[in-house]
Protein backbone atom coordinates (compact mmCIF):
# COMPACT_ATOMS: atom_id res chain seq x y z
CA UNK A 1 0.00 0.00 0.00
CA UNK A 2 1.23 3.66 -0.89
CA UNK A 3 2.13 6.05 1.80
CA UNK A 4 0.36 9.16 0.79
CA UNK A 5 0.54 12.75 3.21
CA UNK A 6 -3.15 13.99 2.79
CA UNK A 7 -2.40 16.20 6.02
CA UNK A 8 0.42 17.83 4.33
CA UNK A 9 -1.08 18.61 0.80
CA UNK A 10 -4.30 19.46 2.30
CA UNK A 11 -2.71 21.82 4.47
CA UNK A 12 -0.85 23.40 1.36
CA UNK A 13 -3.88 23.45 -0.43
CA UNK A 14 -6.07 25.61 2.03
CA UNK A 15 -3.07 27.81 2.55
CA UNK A 16 -3.54 29.00 -0.97
CA UNK A 17 -6.97 29.02 -0.45
CA UNK A 18 -7.06 31.27 2.61
CA UNK A 19 -5.13 33.65 0.79
CA UNK A 20 -7.64 33.43 -2.38
CA UNK A 21 -10.32 34.72 -0.37
CA UNK A 22 -12.62 37.45 -1.86
CA UNK A 23 -11.60 36.84 -4.94
CA UNK A 24 -14.18 36.57 -8.06
CA UNK A 25 -15.65 33.74 -9.65
CA UNK A 26 -13.42 30.30 -9.82
CA UNK A 27 -10.25 32.14 -8.45
CA UNK A 28 -11.42 32.03 -4.99
CA UNK A 29 -12.32 27.98 -4.76
CA UNK A 30 -10.50 25.92 -7.66
CA UNK A 31 -7.28 25.30 -6.07
CA UNK A 32 -4.93 25.30 -9.32
CA UNK A 33 -7.45 28.60 -10.88
CA UNK A 34 -6.58 29.73 -6.91
CA UNK A 35 -2.94 29.17 -6.62
CA UNK A 36 -2.04 31.32 -9.98
CA UNK A 37 -4.30 34.34 -9.29
CA UNK A 38 -2.58 33.81 -5.64
CA UNK A 39 0.80 33.61 -7.15
CA UNK A 40 0.73 36.64 -9.51
CA UNK A 41 -1.20 38.42 -6.64
CA UNK A 42 2.05 38.33 -4.46
CA UNK A 43 4.08 39.68 -7.21
CA UNK A 44 1.76 42.40 -8.15
CA UNK A 45 2.55 43.30 -4.56
CA UNK A 46 5.97 42.80 -4.16
CA UNK A 47 6.35 45.02 -7.31
CA UNK A 48 3.90 47.67 -5.36
CA UNK A 49 6.27 48.04 -2.07
CA UNK A 50 8.80 48.93 -4.49
CA UNK A 51 6.90 51.66 -6.73
CA UNK A 52 5.22 53.13 -3.04
CA UNK A 53 8.82 54.08 -2.19
CA UNK A 54 8.67 55.87 -5.45
CA UNK A 55 5.66 57.45 -5.50
CA UNK A 56 6.04 58.66 -1.96
CA UNK A 57 9.49 60.47 -2.89
CA UNK A 58 7.81 61.87 -5.71
CA UNK A 59 5.26 63.54 -3.93
CA UNK A 60 7.82 64.60 -0.71
CA UNK A 61 9.84 66.42 -3.83
CA UNK A 62 6.80 68.50 -5.09
CA UNK A 63 5.61 69.34 -1.88
CA UNK A 64 9.22 70.76 -1.36
CA UNK A 65 9.61 72.61 -4.37
CA UNK A 66 6.10 74.32 -3.92
CA UNK A 67 7.11 75.45 -0.14
CA UNK A 68 11.00 76.38 -2.14
CA UNK A 69 9.51 78.54 -4.61
CA UNK A 70 7.76 80.11 -2.15
CA UNK A 71 10.64 81.71 -0.92
CA UNK A 72 11.93 82.71 -4.10
CA UNK A 73 14.21 79.33 -4.75
CA UNK A 74 13.34 76.16 -6.99
CA UNK A 75 14.33 72.85 -5.29
CA UNK A 76 17.25 71.60 -6.82
CA UNK A 77 18.40 75.26 -5.38
CA UNK A 78 17.76 74.34 -2.14
CA UNK A 79 18.63 70.79 -1.67
CA UNK A 80 22.28 71.94 -2.99
CA UNK A 81 22.63 74.49 0.06
CA UNK A 82 21.11 72.83 2.16
CA UNK A 83 23.86 69.89 1.57
CA UNK A 84 26.24 73.23 1.68
CA UNK A 85 25.26 73.95 5.21
CA UNK A 86 25.67 70.55 5.93
CA UNK A 87 21.71 70.29 7.41
CA UNK A 88 20.52 66.63 7.36
CA UNK A 89 17.23 66.58 6.64
CA UNK A 90 15.64 64.05 4.75
CA UNK A 91 12.67 64.66 2.12
CA UNK A 92 10.43 63.48 4.05
CA UNK A 93 10.98 65.99 6.64
CA UNK A 94 11.01 68.72 4.67
CA UNK A 95 7.74 67.84 2.65
CA UNK A 96 6.06 67.14 6.21
CA UNK A 97 7.28 70.83 7.17
CA UNK A 98 6.45 72.52 4.31
CA UNK A 99 3.08 71.53 4.73
CA UNK A 100 2.33 71.39 7.64
CA UNK A 101 4.73 73.59 9.14
CA UNK A 102 5.21 76.42 6.75
CA UNK A 103 6.95 78.67 9.45
CA UNK A 104 9.28 76.15 10.35
CA UNK A 105 10.20 75.41 6.98
CA UNK A 106 10.79 79.20 6.45
CA UNK A 107 13.22 79.14 9.26
CA UNK A 108 14.85 76.07 7.29
CA UNK A 109 15.11 78.01 4.28
CA UNK A 110 16.35 80.79 5.65
CA UNK A 111 19.04 78.53 7.55
CA UNK A 112 19.96 77.54 4.13
CA UNK A 113 20.53 80.75 2.17
CA UNK A 114 22.14 82.65 5.23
Amino acid sequence: MRSVNHVASRRRRKKILKHAKGYWGRKKNVYTIAKNQVEKSWLYSYIGRKLKKRHFRRLWIQRINAGARQHGLTYSELIYQLKQKNIQLNRKVLADLAMNHPEVFAAVVQKATA
